[in-house]
């Protein structure tokens, strides 16, 4: 389960992710239940849709993506 200052650091870190880097999450995040976001979808939609989509994710799964702090900033 997610804590309080994680959900803030969560928060942060996906509101700086670039379209790209979301691309990536979204291929590479592990999940307990079947991604299936195609490439089209992705590229069709908004950034700040795609954040709001990522970060609804991990606050679903109550997880944190696996990435180093540095890719996001």
């Amino acid at each position: 389960m997610l804590q309080p200052n994680q959900v803030e650091e969560l928060i942060c870190l996906v509101s700086a992710l670039d379209r790209s880097a979301l691309e990536v999450q979204f291929r590479t995040y592990h999940a307990n239940f079947p991604l299936d976001f195609t490439a089209d979808f992705l590229r069709a939609q908004p950034l700040e849709r795609l954040r709001h989509i990522f970060l609804a994710l991990c606050l679903q799964t109550q997880r944190m993506p696996d990435w180093p702090l540095s890719e996001a900033a």
